[in-house]
């Protein structure tokens, strides 16, 4: 998978804009993922400017940009799910700017929850928003607690043999370090007997055991992998110095090298690896809402207010040409169409 550029329409398209107040920096960024830990991201607010121009919004009153009414795809929504008039949205509120609490420590906001809103106003739904733990969306997606997922689930081979797709975003996880740190990290060879904070039971994690796994059969040391029960935790450990880098959603840590001073981005890796993968709205398989969904994001996307989300959040690069619907049987086919050949280093 290429990396993606922000597409931008001009067809028109209903939406509420307001000049969005000055950032507001919580003092620490979550630890999440394609698998997150799902503690809340909130803590003492100060006021700043981020360094790559991105005005962030972490108030309450969001003023989300929406989307009218799409009458055809509303008539496509299954009859189980729509019958209450909602779509029940899952997110773990744990990762700036992903998903994560406003300033006033209740409210979900973020990317993710932006573009559960559109898609639920495009299929002419309220949104039901439900805050949830990373270990507990996908028993509760079983269990129809939760329509649809929006909190950074990267499509793999063991989650398509429960649950449907639609893709939204690109997947990549960021590693980061100290300013001073001179890391550049590509591959197993360049975390060798460093110390790697990472998230239990997540896609980062895999790569991690991976990797080492790739060290120990060449003789080289393993990374030794810390965990740590909240995101403030994760941060102090490593801007102390107690861990070498972290490895999180890149989203988040391209939010903490623009909104703090002592920490730096210094390797970007697919979330599949070594394959590759993407984000997407998560349901429950064979229910009929994946499809359904994939075309309220196309539709999204069309109408530019899908682009418009992404540059909201500083995240126009992790923009897709086009949102698909992703099962069992149609994963081996995407994997082998996205994924290029080996070249021995994740990039």
């Amino acid at each position: 998978m290429a990396s993606f550029a922000s597409f931008h329409f001009s067809a028109g398209r209903v939406r509420s804009l307001a000049a969005l107040p000055a950032v507001v920096l919580l003092g620490t960024a979550a630890l999440s993922a394609c698998a997150d830990p799902g503690a809340s991201a909130a803590g003492s607010a100060v006021t700043t400017a981020a360094r790559n121009g991105v005005v962030y919004n972490t108030a309450p009153d969001q003023q989300r940009i929406r989307a009218g009414k799409d009458a055809a795809l509303a008539a496509k929504v299954p009859e189980l799910i729509g019958k209450d008039g909602k779509l029940t949205v899952a997110t773990t509120a744990g990762s700036i700017p992903l998903s994560f609490h406003a300033t006033d420590d209740k409210t979900p906001i973020g990317v993710e929850l932006d573009l559960a809103q559109l898609v639920a106003d495009k299929l002419g739904l309220e949104l039901d928003i439900q805050i949830t733990s990373w270990e507990n969306w996908p028993l509760k997606t079983q269990s129809g607690d939760f329509e649809a997922v929006f909190s950074n689930v990267g499509v793999n081979k063991d989650r398509v043999k429960l649950f449907d797709f639609a893709t939204y975003r690109a997947a990549y996880m960021g590693f980061e370090a100290r300013k001073s740190a001179t890391y550049d990290i590509k591959g197993a060879d360049d975390i060798s007997g460093l110390k790697v904070s990472v998230g239990s039971g997540t896609n980062q994690e895999k790569i991690l055991l991976a990797w080492n796994k790739e060290l120990e059969g060449k003789g080289k040391a393993p990374a030794v992998l810390q965990y740590y029960s909240t995101d403030a935790d994760t941060i102090l450990a490593l801007s102390s110095g107690r861990t070498d880098l972290n490895i999180a959603p890149y989203p988040s840590t391209v939010y903490r090298e623009n909104t703090r001073d002592d920490l730096k981005v210094v390797g970007k890796v697919n979330a599949g690896w070594p394959s590759e993968t993407l984000v997407a709205a998560t349901t429950l398989r064979g229910n009929g809402l994946a499809p359904v969904l994939t075309e309220a994001l196309n539709s999204a996307i069309k109408d530019g207010s899908y682009a418009e989300v992404l540059e909201r959040w500083g995240l126009s690069e992790e923009a897709l040409p086009e949102s698909k619907t992703v099962t069992e049987e149609s994963f081996a086919a995407a994997q082998a169409a996205a994924t290029p050949a080996p070249s021995g280093k994740a990039s």
